[in-house]
């Protein structure tokens, strides 16, 4: 079992009774995404941690299906969907790679909070856009903390380097925006929440 998974399962439970830091924000990104959400749509979620967003999106979409590394993590989002009586989302212990899909089977893919945790985001992102339709929409939130203060990426590095802390890639929003778009997706809407204190919020569409 990788430091990955052997982290966010030991926090897991920790982690689904932990209140959002900005929950105006977060309603505000639950929004914008809907807005280019379709009725019916075929939604895919990776990185989907206790099932919060994936669940929160369910009334609004046709399907969902949520992965995460972690089974603790899916065994608490299973757990919710259940006390909810939601029945339209699939959750399943997968990494992307795992997920050999037909190509452009999702109207959209979601990506929150995970991006600077892979180990090889060009790749993912490459297979993010062979998973989208033609004109399909990548909804991504990121933290990009290349000019966090000092001590906070200290501790990220060190954490990583004693393998005691998942991997951290420090991105600027600058990079993360060029790899996106190197991709093959043009980015519609970003949003950077409490003055650049927050992740980058992203909604990309598939153009190559």
């Amino acid at each position: 079992m990788s430091i990955n998974v052997r982290f966010w399962d030991r926090i897991a439970r920790r982690y689904a009774r932990m209140p959002l830091r900005d929950p105006d924000a977060y309603e505000r990104k639950l929004a914008m995404t809907r807005a280019h959400m379709k009725p019916g749509a075929e939604v895919f979620e990776f990185g989907c941690g206790t099932g919060t967003t994936a669940l929160k999106h369910a009334p609004h979409a046709g399907h969902v299906t949520a992965i995460d590394c972690a089974p603790a993590m899916i065994e608490i989002a299973r757990e919710k969907a259940a006390e909810e009586g939601i029945d339209n989302v699939t959750f399943e212990v997968a990494n992307l790679e795992q997920m050999a899909r037909a190509p452009g089977c999702y109207d959209m893919v979601m990506a929150h909070n995970v991006l600077h945790l892979l180990t090889d985001r060009h790749a993912a992102l490459t297979h993010v856009h062979d998973m989208l339709r033609e004109g399909g929409i990548f909804v991504s939130s990121t933290a990009c903390a290349a000019r966090a203060p000092w001590l906070f990426r200290a501790i990220v590095k060190t954490g990583g380097l004693l393998r005691l802390l998942p991997l951290f890639h420090l991105l600027t929003e600058e990079q993360l925006k060029a790899d996106i778009t190197a991709a093959g997706f043009e980015i519609v809407e970003e949003w950077l929440p409490e003055g650049g204190k927050s992740a980058l919020f992203l909604i990309a569409r598939k153009v190559g």
